[in-house]
């Protein structure tokens, strides 16, 4: 595990289980011991190691933090996504008083090692993201979605709108959290849903225009829905030689 001393740049994120508190004993056992393996098995299937994080668990919520080593539009992106299949695969083993949700946020900045867990504003901008009230309403109004996820404004733009990921900006929803001394723009997703209703707190990214000559409407235009079930991820443990290879991207939906 990577150590580091004072104030180093690093990627936070944090997850909470939706409704510990009204699980009885037995169950709130089965979340703990369930979430980290959850997590790892995500980012096993992302391709990162979290023997390398550092993990400051809490019961139903954890806190992770590394240095950031170009890795961050992964975990935005690719880590994410594998969290919801993760998620989605567990929860259809159980009814659905049962189910596993989680809120999560990602934040980044300086962070130290402190004596007891970590240090510095991140990790309290990390803390008052999670906590935010809209992801306990996005929860709420999707019922059967199994994450909402916060970014912060700095996360949002290096990675999402930077263009370094595979998501839409429209896969996002502008609010302003407010939570104790707290108060700054994020980002809200919720894989497989579109958030940008009419409680956007500021206007919805700019839908795509159809190409000229191509007819009008919603139909013609560009599409950027978050489709899981439609995505296919392949994991190769060794090289693998394309050379004279053709390798095709495509859509079920046309």
């Amino acid at each position: 595990m990577a150590e580091w001393s004072g104030f180093y740049p690093c990627t936070c994120i944090a997850v909470d289980a939706q409704a510990y508190g009204g699980n009885n004993d037995r169950r709130q056992s089965e979340i703990q011991h369930d979430l980290p393996r959850i997590l790892s098995r995500a980012a096993r299937g992302t391709g990162l190691d979290r023997s390398q994080w550092h993990i400051q668990p809490k019961g139903d919520e954890e806190l992770a933090v590394h240095p950031m080593d170009g890795t961050e539009p992964r975990l935005v992106d690719d880590f994410v996504r594998h969290l919801v299949s993760e998620l989605r695969e567990y929860n259809e083993l159980r009814v659905p008083t049962a189910r596993m949700r989680l809120r999560a946020a990602i934040h980044h900045g300086p962070v130290e090692l402190a004596d007891n867990g970590f240090a510095g504003s991140t990790v309290v901008t990390t803390a008052r993201l999670l906590s935010s009230r809209h992801l306990y309403e996005a929860l709420q109004a999707n019922g059967d979605a199994d994450l909402a996820l916060l970014l912060s404004d700095d996360v949002y733009r290096s990675t999402v709108a930077g263009g370094h990921t595979t998501l839409s900006t429209a896969d996002f929803r502008s609010v302003t959290v407010r939570e104790k001394e707290y108060e700054a723009a994020a980002w809200l997703q919720v894989p497989g849903h579109d958030v940008r209703g009419s409680g956007a707190e500021g206007p919805a990214p700019a839908r795509p225009h159809a190409p000229a000559g191509g007819g009008s409407g919603e139909d013609s235009a560009v599409r950027h829905d978050y489709r899981a079930e439609q995505i296919s991820v392949n994991n190769f443990t060794a090289p693998v030689d394309l050379r004279g290879g053709v390798v095709g991207f495509g859509s079920a939906g046309g």
